[in-house]
Order: structure tokens, then C-alpha cells, then sequence
């Protein structure tokens, strides 16, 4: 039905109950962030979060059917993919997401106990002019090789360290990198 948000998804012809507030989705998205798991433990929590009853993992079909609609509910309600490199970290710039969001909602979101990730999710996509908008903006042209107006290559010589995305390392990667700071001191 038009205007519902959904609060089941139907996997196997059978309608599971999600959980379908913003923070279970942003809990899923550190979850897909973190390198340290790897793509079998990303997509487990990812299900695990979302779905309030057990998917059948022996069931190759009916999992594949979960994860499929699972990422549905997540891209909010859209079935596109998209290759293109990533513009946002949701970790890296969450100050920057809810202070644009809040604008447009006109008051603190996180203070709200239950937002629906669709509600959330309309929030941020009108978000209009602002420091998160600049920023995507470059990181797009920069990913696609574009050239940046004047003002924005200024603006982004100030603000590399809010614009550039950090590398996430490894456990293990991170470990080395601590021994060789440790031997260099």
C-alpha cells in the first residue's frame, strides 16, 4: 500500500517482522564497515539485526531471498546497484549526517526513540545546501576524476581531514602498524 513503511518483509512466503528503526540500520552499516569481518559475518549480522525471528541459513534459496530483501529495506525500498565508490561514511561523518538531518527535521532525531529508517532516510535525502552536501559534492568529483571549482579546491585543501575517507585497517594490519610506530619511537 502507498505511504505504509514496512515493519515485515515477506522471505520465502512468509512474513518476518523486522526491525525497522534507524538505529537497528546504522548499527547494521558499522557492522558492514568493519573490516574486521569478514563478508559471511558482515551478512550475518546484517540478518541477525534486521530480522526478529531466525533465517534458515541451510536453506540456500530462502537466504538468498533474506539478504536480498534485507538490502532492499536498507537502500530504502530501491533495487539498483551501485558501483560507484563510496561518498559517505556513516561512522566518519555522523556528526555531519545528524546535524543536516536535524535541520531538515526541525529537532534532534537520535532523540526520537523509534524513527522508521524510511522516515530517516527521507530525512537525508532533502538535505539541501550544507558542510555534509560540500562534502559529498567533492568526494564525488574527486571519485570520478572531475575537476574542482576554485572555491571547492580551497574549501578542500582546509578540510582534507574531513573530506578524505580514512582507510580502515585490519585487526592484523593495525597491529603491524602499531609494532612499527612502537620501533620507530
Amino acid at each position: 500500500m502507498i505511504g505504509q513503511l514496512p515493519i515485515s518483509l515477506t522471505v520465502g512466503k512468509q512474513e518476518i517482522p523486522i526491525r525497522s528503526n534507524m538505529r537497528t540500520a546504522l548499527l547494521i552499516f558499522d557492522a558492514i564497515n568493519n573490516d574486521a569481518l569478514n563478508e559471511a559475518g558482515k551478512i550475518k549480522v546484517m540478518l541477525e539485526c534486521l530480522y526478529k525471528t531466525e533465517i534458515n541459513y541451510n536453506d540456500a534459496e530462502h537466504l538468498k531471498e533474506a539478504i536480498q530483501k534485507a538490502k532492499w529495506f536498507l537502500d530504502g525500498g530501491t533495487t539498483h546497484k551501485d558501483t560507484s565508490k563510496k561518498v559517505i561514511d556513516w561512522q566518519q561523518d555522523e556528526q555531519l549526517i545528524f546535524s543536516a538531518i536535524n535541520k531538515v527535521a526541525g529537532y534532534e532525531t537520535r532523540t526520537k526513540e523509534d524513527m522508521h529508517w524510511w522516515t530517516f532516510l527521507g530525512y537525508f535525502t532533502e538535505i539541501g545546501e550544507s558542510l555534509l552536501s560540500t562534502i559529498i559534492s567533492i568526494r564525488q568529483k574527486k571519485n570520478t576524476g572531475k575537476k574542482l571549482e576554485k572555491n571547492e579546491e580551497e574549501f578542500y585543501k582546509k578540510n582534507k581531514e574531513i573530506i578524505d575517507l580514512k582507510h580502515k585497517y585490519t585487526l592484523d594490519e593495525q597491529r603491524i602498524i602499531d609494532k612499527l610506530n612502537n620501533i620507530c619511537k
